[in-house]
């Protein structure tokens, strides 16, 4: 039997590492694969001539969403999408026939998906014009969410955008934002009110007195049975997930 290529374009190491994990026990290991994380990587990558037998792919990346890629590019390869986006988006997938397996999956939740998959979507043609279609989708998905925060400063104000801020800090009935040049900035909103604000798939409430954004976790450690320790970029101290929130934590971070 012929040795798969694998395509696996998936911006975050944990999750490329569990998914690897469970390819390498679905198929005992006999697979070749390439592993890319911005939607820049992926467009060079696939006008190359190098050929794949099967697509793995996250939705949001660096530098976009890897809807970006599709839409440039010719692809007549399966592509099995691992999102954890709602139902709001997945009805699309299910009405163009594209595979896809929700975060967190377990390793027989993909094993599943990958069978099914081969037996009713392999070598079917995919069309660009059905990726602009899901682009849409997800902008309209992502509108309500704030992109840019307008901190006032002694010399006027600052638009500080989302994407680059660390973490978020309750102080008071403010707020304290890091973002990745280490500058600290001070908004006139407590905690809560932020919360709704930001993009549920980048960002989580770890406790009462910190949010936390995705891109900028540095590491995860257990503390007892009910806890993570974390370090997250710009921020000289650790910080603990409570007890409410640690098994939700897990499930979003796929820890």
């Amino acid at each position: 039997m012929k040795k798969l290529n694998i395509l696996i374009i998936e911006d975050e190491n944990l999750a490329y590492e569990k998914l690897l994990k469970y390819l390498s026990l679905i198929f005992e290991s006999d697979f070749d694969h390439h592993h890319l994380r911005s939607v820049k990587e992926g467009i060079d990558l696939l006008s190359s001539p190098v050929n794949f037998d099967l697509i793995f792919s996250d939705i949001k990346i660096i530098g976009g969403s890897s809807f970006d890629i599709f839409s440039k590019v010719n692809v007549n390869t399966p592509i099995i999408f691992c999102t954890a986006y709602d139902n709001y988006l997945l009805q699309a997938f299910q009405t163009n026939g594209i595979a896809y397996i929700l975060k967190p999956y377990t390793k027989e939740d993909l094993g599943e998906t990958v069978k099914k998959f081969q037996n009713l979507f392999q070598e079917k043609p995919l069309e660009k014009s059905m990726f602009q279609e899901f682009q849409d989708l997800l902008r309209k998905r992502d509108a309500s969410y704030k992109k840019r925060f307008a901190i006032k400063k002694s010399t006027g104000t600052k638009l500080l955008e989302v994407k680059d801020i660390c973490y978020i800090e309750a102080f008071g009935n403010l707020s304290r934002f890091k973002d990745q040049k280490n500058e600290m900035h001070t908004l006139s909103s407590p905690i809560g009110s932020l919360q709704n604000q930001l993009d549920p798939a980048q960002f989580f409430r770890i406790n009462r007195s910190y949010i936390v954004n995705k891109s900028f976790i540095e590491s995860i450690q257990t503390y007892g049975k009910n806890k993570l320790v974390l370090k997250i970029k710009g921020l000289d101290k650790t910080v603990m997930t409570s007890t409410t929130t640690t098994k939700n934590f897990r499930v979003w971070i796929e820890y």
